[in-house]
């Protein structure tokens, strides 16, 4: 997935107040891995059903995902960032 459209999507719901009270935070975790946090609240997917995803192929090569309270929440090993951006803009635009 490319990054563009991830900022274009961010840009779009940028009105003046959602990216000051919401937003997208990617941080890395210490096992390692990334975690990402997308505030869907006042998005048009704020209240869209999203079933789990949980794959666990190695130690280092995972990917789960959920929304809970109105945030996607993502986390995965060392090299799957990018599949954790898959799985958000799939469910978001299906």
């Amino acid at each position: 997935m490319s990054l563009k459209w991830l900022e274009t999507w961010y840009k779009n719901h940028c009105d003046g107040s959602w990216e000051h009270l919401y937003g997208i935070k990617i941080d890395t975790l210490d096992n390692p891995g990334w975690r990402i946090h997308i505030n869907l609240f006042d998005t048009e997917v704020e209240n869209k059903d999203f079933k789990p995803v949980k794959i666990e192929r190695t130690e280092s090569d995972w990917v789960h995902c959920t929304v809970k309270n109105y945030i996607f929440q993502g986390a995965g090993g060392p090299e799957n960032l990018e599949e954790i951006l898959e799985v958000f803009k799939i469910w978001v635009t299906h």
